[in-house]
């Protein structure tokens, strides 16, 4: 069996210390704030999660742009012309288009590189659903599964993956332009606080709300609770934008009431950030339905 590489994008939100423990190759993604544009790292990144997510509060917008193919093309030919093939897991194509550079890129390589394997695969998953996702599948080659069972193994599972979000600060969406002022501000004065998840597009659509902020957290869990396969089992994992007290209680309600078998926190990173603001809080799972 040929020895391959999984690579994903930093849009997976996985902390430097899953990368090196699974041995991934990730493409950074870039933000641009206050004029300076900036790559978003996993190691902690150019700018602290603390003074980036400050910066929105204090009324700055950061702007994201997605890879080009070329981009890919570069991280990935030493990795060819090393005799290894390669596994990509893209960000979703419903918020995206890394992941169709990730295709052109492939294509493009598969001329100068025949006798190597190039797969891609659409996550139609976001932040640290698609740090699950790689996650399961850096476990697998790692346990010597080949690039074709991971690959099927990440097509057959990825719309099982659960995206379960809530967002703390209304007016940051409405700076964004994805809700209008008067609902930000309606929303603002009543406490209410916005459910979203990701569709089976890989898109994410706001499907519920929550009055005040810890009922939305527990809506999260609860959410676990009711859908997810085998819970006790399960490695759920966990996202936020610079409220960590507010995901450390999601964390101890999903080990006492639901009894998962882990939880790993992750932070989110700028890019994803950028679209979320401070305060978004997300919970990640195996469940059916999505």
């Amino acid at each position: 069996m040929s020895e391959y590489v999984i690579v994903t994008d930093s849009s997976a939100d996985l902390t430097q210390e899953l990368v090196e423990e699974l041995e991934l190759s990730v493409l950074p993604l870039s933000f641009t704030i206050r004029g300076t544009t900036l790559e978003d790292h996993p190691d902690k990144r150019n700018m602290s999660s603390k003074e980036f997510y400050q910066l929105l509060r204090d009324g700055e917008m950061s702007t994201t742009s997605a890879v080009n193919m070329q981009q890919y093309i570069d991280l990935l030919e030493p990795v060819l012309t090393e005799g290894k093939d390669v596994l990509i897991l893209s960000f979703t194509s419903g918020l995206s288009n890394t992941c169709q550079a990730s295709m052109m890129a492939a294509s493009e390589l598969r001329e100068k590189f025949p006798e190597r394997k190039i797969e891609v695969v659409d996550t139609l998953c976001a932040s640290a659903g698609q740090g699950l996702l790689v996650w399961c599948a850096g476990k697998k080659r790692l346990a010597g599964e080949s690039l074709e069972a991971v690959r099927d193994w990440c097509e057959e599972n990825k719309m099982k993956v659960c995206h379960w979000v809530t967002v703390n600060d209304l007016m940051h969406l409405k700076r964004g332009g994805r809700i209008s002022a008067t609902t930000a501000l309606a929303g603002t004065l009543l406490q209410i606080k916005p459910i979203i998840h990701v569709d089976d597009a890989g898109k994410l659509d706001t499907v519920d709300k929550a009055r005040g902020r810890k009922a939305a957290l527990d809506y999260l869990v609860k959410k676990v609770q009711d859908t997810a396969i085998d819970p006790q089992e399960q490695t759920v994992f966990l996202s936020h934008s610079d409220c960590q007290e507010d995901i450390e209680y999601v964390a101890a309600q999903l080990r006492e009431k639901v009894g998962v078998k882990d939880v790993k926190i992750c932070d989110i990173g700028p890019v994803i950030g950028s679209h979320t603001g401070p305060g978004c809080a997300v919970v990640f799972f195996f469940g059916q339905p999505r």
